[in-house]
């Protein structure tokens, strides 16, 4: 884990649970993984890990709330190559919605959204490997 700049790993598989931390990166009162060096849907000028960058506002007037990856995977969009996205840019999701499948070791596990809000961006690239904590939606 401290070769790969990791603080926590994640795993859930049939019922099995497991988490694995460590006290190698510096903890605040509160966990903001996507201020990680992998930031996938948006360019920053700021140092990655700076701690100053982590409250700064976004140019924008409304700030958006993410939903971020619970696990290291393969993210997908829909459910098979052949069938529409479970969201859509514009859509509005309950914190019930299905937005995407991470594949984690050959076990496709359905994200929910766990907030309510319209999507504004689709952050990762389908079909792609995503970190956890990384952010796969941006949500007004």
């Amino acid at each position: 884990m401290k070769k790969n700049g990791l603080s926590v790993f994640k795993m859930e598989k049939e019922g099995f649970k497991i988490t694995l931390k460590t006290d190698a990166a510096p903890h605040s009162g509160s966990v903001q993984f996507p201020s990680f060096a992998y930031n996938a849907g948006a360019p920053s000028n700021a140092p990655t890990l700076a701690p100053s960058s982590i409250g700064a506002p976004e140019p924008e007037a409304v700030p958006l709330r993410e939903i971020t990856a619970p696990m290291v995977g393969t993210f997908y969009t829909s459910p098979s190559p052949d069938s529409p996205p479970y969201v859509q840019v514009g859509q509005e999701v309950t914190p019930d919605t299905v937005v995407c499948i991470v594949e984690a070791m050959k076990v496709m596990n359905e994200i929910k959204s766990e907030v309510s809000g319209i999507v504004a961006e689709v952050a990762a690239e389908d079909g792609k490997p995503v970190q956890f904590g990384q952010p796969l939606f941006r949500l007004r």
